[in-house]
């Protein structure tokens, strides 16, 4: 048995986080609430000082949990990479967006693979978390790794393990969702999959490679995608039909068998679901192969939020009124439910092309009062107020958030887009109209 694998055992390793996001933060408290001393890296500082002082600042973390952890001595934050040398497993859960030619940016990863390495000591174990294309782990990460002077397999171990948070899920978090691990070598899988199974209460599925569990977290983005891209092309044709296209999903996911509800919407938010697609689309072109089916998916989710801007219009048009010039209420910020997360937001994107139409734009989020875009900050609503709805030409529901009372919004609303299906319970219906 490796010394490594001993203290994680007998719980004496000290475990490292780099990112304190959506998704580092909460393995940080898990890790430190599993009994592991644990050091949370981020170069924001303001995250750092929260962290510190035992303030949260994401949703899936339990403001009591933090408080407990960082009081006992059991989770520390800092901005210093050189406390890395005191860290025996390290997890990189940094951001790896899309630039803007749509390729995968993965700067933040080669970064903190580059910060670790003065650092790095024998028997030590750096875990991959952030989502990115099949071959990162061993083609970019395992190279700057080896500058240390440490070989992969030998004297340290390398893992990629995909993160599957999901922001404002009631039942799975990052302590009962099942974990994938590969590792570069077999004994990297066991180290890995022992550091997870010290901590999580779900099951670790263990795979042969790194590239495989790289491949499985685009797959399970991509086959939503696709998924969703199929719904919302349907939605629009039924549109043209005049059929109600949520009551044929509903209709159709009460076969007990052979059927995955998927919902149509504004387009598609997020970190994971609308970037992951593009991830493997780039990287199969390496290949010479193209993703027909992913690209006509992306294609579909991409221009919804244009679609919804062109169908505002056509329901103003039948008021006899003009986008340009019209009061809009947009009702959403965040890309998903009772959520304050509004990364890859459609909503921001709808606000963007109804202000270059000509239309003044005033938003509603109970979780979030104002977002910054292109540099600029949008202030948002304090109240949802009658005056506020009465005041719009259109109110538009992009986010179904439940705190909201509907009711009250088609009360006073002249007329109304629903592009979430938020109204499905109110009566009276004249006013609405259903993506």
């Amino acid at each position: 048995m490796s010394t490594l694998k001993e203290k994680l055992l007998n719980k004496t390793a000290v475990l490292g986080v780099i990112g304190l996001g959506y998704v580092g933060l909460p393995l940080a408290v898990e890790k430190a609430k599993a009994g592991y001393k644990t050091i949370g890296f981020d170069i924001q500082e303001w995250k750092v000082s929260k962290v510190n002082t035992g303030i949260n600042y994401i949703g899936d973390v339990v403001n009591e949990d933090l408080q407990e952890i960082v009081n006992s001595g059991y989770l520390r934050a800092t901005s210093d990479f050189a406390e890395v040398a005191k860290a025996d497993c390290v997890c990189i859960c940094v951001p790896t967006p899309l630039d803007q030619h749509k390729q995968p940016d993965i700067s933040y990863v080669k970064t903190s693979a580059q910060n670790i390495v003065p650092y790095m000591h024998k028997e030590m174990l750096i875990v991959l978390e952030s989502t990115t294309y099949p071959g990162t782990t061993e083609e970019l990460l395992k190279p700057i790794l080896e500058l240390s002077g440490l070989k992969c397999g030998v004297d340290f171990y390398l893992a990629f393990s995909p993160e599957r948070v999901d922001p404002g899920n009631i039942f799975f978090k990052t302590k009962n969702t099942p974990k994938v691990v590969g590792g570069v070598t077999e004994k990297c899988t066991d180290i890995a999959a022992t550091l997870y199974e010290s901590i999580l209460e779900a099951p670790i599925h263990r795979v042969s490679s790194p590239a495989i569990a790289e491949m499985e977290k685009i797959l399970e983005n991509t086959y939503r995608n696709i998924n969703i891209g199929l719904v919302n092309e349907l939605s629009i044709l039924c549109n043209k039909m005049g059929i109600n296209f949520w009551e044929v999903v509903d209709a159709a996911k009460s076969k007990p068998y052979g059927f995955q509800a998927f919902y149509p919407g504004p387009g598609i938010g997020g970190h994971c679901i609308p970037l992951d697609p593009y991830y493997l689309s780039w990287k199969a072109r390496e290949y010479g192969f193209h993703t027909s089916m992913i690209e006509a998916s992306m294609m579909i989710n991409d221009r919804m939020p244009e679609y919804c801007v062109e169908r505002a219009s056509r329901i103003l048009n039948q008021s006899k009124k003009a986008l340009n010039g019209s009061n809009i209420l947009v009702l959403g910020i965040a890309y998903k439910q009772d959520i304050d997360d509004y990364r890859e937001s459609p909503a921001i994107r709808i606000i963007e092309e109804l202000e270059n139409e000509g239309a003044n734009v005033r938003f509603f989020d109970p979780f979030i009062s104002e977002y910054k875009f292109l540099e600029v900050l949008k202030k948002g609503e304090p109240e949802l107020t009658e005056e506020l709805i009465r005041s719009a030409d259109l109110v538009m529901i992009t986010t179904n958030h439940s705190s909201v009372d509907y009711s009250f919004v088609e009360k006073h609303a002249k007329i109304i887009f629903d592009t979430k299906n938020a109204m499905k319970e109110i009566i009276s219906r004249g006013k609405i109209e259903l993506l």
